[in-house]
């Protein structure tokens, strides 16, 4: 059973509900000041040892770096992300160097990391009075080779972002889903004690 409402069980800032992730846009152009306050909130995310895993690759809509980020995105993502202000490429780092003997390490938590760092990312776009649409569907061999990405980062996702546009801008097929999404209930979630989850 899902909540299909976005009230919320418990009391939480409202900003936690009111951020969701639309597919239409309009295709305005966004202050490269205005896009570095979003990344700036993702710098104060949380880390493990705060190694700061994250890092952010971006195009702005119509710089000379867009049609190429456009290009590294799934088709399916491409259709709709083309609308969009900025994309931005989210890496992790792999390794943690580690103070005490100056080598690299293995660095377990670095995509959990990242993913802190998105969030925070997407709440302050929504703040501002943007949106944020995280993407999965990416071609991650041609970003860490077009882009030049080092062997040690992993590439996590892409983001869209921009201002709500108009969803008849997109295929028939996504209209109906352009409205904030349910989530599982907080008992379907959590359970004090071991793992009792269907």
């Amino acid at each position: 059973m899902t909540s299909t409402s976005r009230t919320p069980q418990y009391p939480v800032d409202a900003q936690f509900v009111q951020r969701w992730s639309p597919r239409a846009f309009e295709p305005v152009a966004i202050e490269e000041e205005t896009l570095l306050g979003f990344i700036e909130a993702a710098r104060w995310a949380p880390s493990a040892f705060n190694a700061q895993p994250w890092r952010f690759l971006y195009a702005r809509r119509g710089d000379a770096h867009w049609e190429l980020f456009l290009s590294l995105l799934a088709e399916f993502n491409r259709g709709w992300a083309q609308h969009a202000s900025a994309l931005v490429i989210i890496l992790s780092k792999t390794t943690l160097l580690r103070a005490s003997s100056g080598e690299e390490v293995p660095f377990p938590s670095h995509s959990f990391d990242a993913g802190a760092a998105w969030a925070y990312l997407a709440l302050q776009a929504t703040n501002a009075g943007w949106h944020a649409h995280g993407m999965a569907g990416i071609d991650r061999e041609g970003i860490q080779r077009e882009l030049k990405v080092p062997a040690a980062f992993k590439v996590e996702l892409a983001v869209a972002i921009g201002k709500l546009g108009d969803k008849a801008s997109l295929p028939e097929s996504l209209q109906g889903r352009e409205l904030p999404s349910p989530r599982l209930t907080v008992e379907e979630l959590a359970v004090a004690g071991p793992y009792t989850f269907g």
